[in-house]
């Protein structure tokens, strides 16, 4: 049963967008196997600009431990390629005219162990601002109670939904990590 002036909709897409910059931090993550959007926080100086890499080259995955760039404009080559070895990621790309190779390294056990701890921070940034928004709908309960909008009675259901759709929500962070810990752990 719904409770009026609490709008749990918007906290479940609060919390929900806490789940995407997850999502998207452990994309960032390098594991042992190529992905396409390891390349995606990498800009490179095209035509007097900061441009993704996507936007003037297709990065495709041929090989687990294999990254493709075949940039589109020849004059761009050597820009694509000065990007990817600045950006600390490890890689070295073999230029074969247009195309970029990117082989990936094998991560050793110290490194994936650092990986791990930094998933783990990610995981825990994500499951405080779900408590946020938490905090968030607990305070206006209270507080349409206090007004004397809601009763004692609908102010205890709203929190025991704000608290299922946070606990639902926590579970979900703690799979996503489960899975990115596999992931990094698999040799």
């Amino acid at each position: 049963m719904p409770v009026e002036g609490l709008d749990l909709d918007d906290l479940k897409r609060r919390m929900q967008g806490a789940l995407s910059v997850l999502k998207t931090d452990f994309s960032g993550l390098r594991t042992g196997r190529a992905s396409s959007s390891m390349l995606d926080a990498i800009t490179v100086d095209a035509y007097g600009q900061q441009m993704p890499v996507n936007q003037v080259a297709t990065v495709s995955v041929p090989e687990p431990r294999m990254v493709a760039v075949q940039v589109w404009d020849r004059g761009m080559v050597s820009a694509v390629e000065k990007a990817i070895r600045e950006s600390n990621l490890g890689l070295n790309p073999v230029v074969d005219g247009q195309l970029l190779r990117l082989p990936i390294p094998e991560l050793n056990q110290e490194r994936r162990q650092e990986l791990i701890k930094v998933a783990h921070k990610y995981a825990e940034q994500a499951k405080v601002a779900i408590r946020h928004v938490r905090r968030d709908g607990m305070d206006t309960a209270k507080k349409l109670e206090k007004d004397g909008d809601i009763s004692q009675d609908d102010s205890r259901v709203a929190s025991d939904e704000v608290q299922k759709l946070t606990d639902s929500m926590i579970a979900e962070v703690d799979v996503m990590l489960e899975k990115k810990q596999q992931e990094i752990s698999q040799v």
